[in-house]
C-alpha cells in the first residue's frame, strides 16, 4: 500500500483496535498457480494480541472454498477497510484546487497455515461466534446446539491462522492541507448524511486535535 509519510499511522494501538472494530476483511493471496489470477475472500478475522511476534490473525475458510488449499504455507494480504468519504473542490473554496478521496485503511500481511486439529478450529468457531454475538440482547452460543450438528459443522469449514509480519496504517484525512482547508472539509462533511462521513470528520477532527502545537 503507498502510504506517504504524513498519513502513515505508526501505533499498534490503533492499528489493533482499527481491526478490531473493522474486522470484516478482504484476503488476498496468489491463485493456484504462478500464472493464475490473484484470489480473494471476503471473511471475518479475529486479531489474537497474545501471540509471539507481532499477534496473530485468526478465520476461517468454508471447506469448500478452494482458496485455503493454494493460500496455505503462502503469504497472504489482510486488508480492513474502514470509513471513507468524497472530498469536493468546492469546499475549500478557493481555486485550483482538485477533488480528493479521504479514507482510513489497515493492511497485514503474514504467512497462513492452515490448522488441521479439529479441536483448534472448534475453539476458532466458540471464539468467532462469542465475539459477533456479544453484543446481541439474547447471543446465540455453540453450546445451544447437539454433538452432530457441531461435528458437521467442523467438517464445513477450514480454520487457519495468520502469523503477521506486517502491518500498516493508512489515515488519509487532508492532513497534507492547510488547517483552514481542513476545518472547510470537516464543516463539509457534517453537512452530509451518510455515516461514512460523519466518521470521517470525526477522525479529522482527532487527528488535527493530536497535532496542534506540534
Amino acid at each position: 500500500m503507498y502510504v506517504p509519510d504524513g498519513f502513515a499511522e505508526h501505533d499498534r494501538q490503533v492499528l489493533h483496535a482499527f481491526i478490531e472494530r473493522h474486522s470484516f476483511a478482504t484476503l488476498v493471496s496468489h491463485g493456484a498457480t504462478d500464472e493464475a489470477a490473484p484470489e480473494a475472500t471476503h471473511l471475518p478475522l479475529l486479531l489474537d494480541h497474545e501471540a509471539a511476534g507481532q499477534g496473530q490473525l485468526l478465520g476461517h475458510f468454508a471447506r469448500e472454498n478452494p482458496h485455503w488449499q493454494f493460500a496455505d504455507g503462502r503469504e497472504v494480504l489482510a486488508v480492513f477497510h474502514g470509513p471513507h468519504a468524497y472530498v469536493s473542490p468546492t469546499w475549500y473554496e478557493e481555486r485550483r484546487v482538485v477533488p480528493t478521496w479521504n479514507y482510513v485503511a489497515v493492511h497485514v500481511a503474514g504467512t497462513l497455515r492452515v490448522q488441521h486439529d479439529r479441536v483448534r478450529v472448534l475453539e476458532l468457531l466458540r471464539r468467532t461466534v462469542e465475539t459477533y454475538e456479544a453484543p446481541l440482547p439474547r447471543p446465540w452460543s455453540l453450546g445451544d446446539s447437539d454433538a452432530e450438528f457441531i461435528d458437521k459443522l467442523v467438517d464445513g469449514v477450514v480454520g487457519f491462522t495468520i502469523e503477521i509480519s506486517r502491518i500498516q496504517g493508512k489515515w488519509k484525512l487532508n492532513q497534507n492541507q492547510s488547517p483552514q482547508r481542513r476545518e472547510r472539509v470537516v464543516a463539509a462533511l457534517q453537512q452530509q448524511p451518510g455515516a461514512d462521513q460523519q466518521e470521517i470528520a470525526h477522525l479529522m477532527r482527532l487527528r488535527m486535535a493530536s497535532t496542534q502545537g506540534k
